[in-house]
C-alpha cells in the first residue's frame, strides 16, 4: 500500500488506525538507535532512513537524484514492513539477525531480501529492531553499498 504522505507524521495518519501505537514505536525504536549521520524522510512512498546527498552525493545507483537509501517502514496490506538494506548486502549481519530473532519473538521469521514482516503488531520485537539499527554506521554502509550492491 502506498499512501500519499509527504511527511512521516502524514503517512501515520493515513494507516489503520489499530496499526499506529506499533508503528510509533517503531519509527521511535529506529530514530532512538539511529546512528548519526542518517535522515530521516519519506522515501519510495514509505518512510525512508537515507544517506543524504550532502553525505554521500553520488546517491542511489538506481536514481542518482536520490539519496542512498538504507531503511524503510511501511504499512503495506497485511503487514507492517521494515526494509533494511544492510541484511540484504551483508550476510554476517543477516545471519546475527536470523539467529537472534527466535530469542526475542515467537512468531516464526517471515522475510524477503530486505523485507522484514511483521503480521502480529503486538510481535514485533522492538529490542532487536533497536540492536539492528545499531549495528551499522553511515560510514560503514557507504562503504557496503559501494561494494557489493552498487554497479
Amino acid at each position: 500500500m502506498q499512501f500519499k504522505a509527504t511527511t512521516p507524521e502524514n503517512y501515520i495518519s493515513q494507516i489503520p488506525k489499530d496499526r499506529i501505537p506499533h508503528f510509533e514505536k517503531l519509527r521511535k525504536t529506529i530514530v532512538e538507535n539511529l546512528p548519526k549521520g542518517f535522515e530521516e524522510q519519506m522515501s519510495y512512498g514509505m518512510i525512508g532512513y537515507v544517506v543524504p546527498k550532502n553525505v554521500y552525493p553520488k546517491g542511489y545507483h538506481c536514481d542518482n537524484k536520490l539519496p542512498l537509501p538504507f531503511i524503510n517502514i511501511a504499512s503495506q496490506k497485511n503487514f507492517i514492513a521494515l526494509y533494511h538494506m544492510g541484511i540484504y548486502a551483508n550476510p554476517e549481519l543477516l545471519n546475527w539477525f536470523v539467529k537472534e530473532y527466535p530469542k526475542h519473538c515467537k512468531q516464526k521469521l517471515d522475510m524477503g531480501k530486505s523485507c522484514i514482516r511483521f503480521k502480529k503488531n503486538s510481535e514485533i520485537p522492538f529490542n532487536l529492531i533497536a540492536e539492528l539499527v545499531k549495528k551499522i554506521s553511515v560510514q560503514e554502509w557507504i562503504e557496503l553499498y559501494e561494494k557489493n550492491i552498487k554497479r
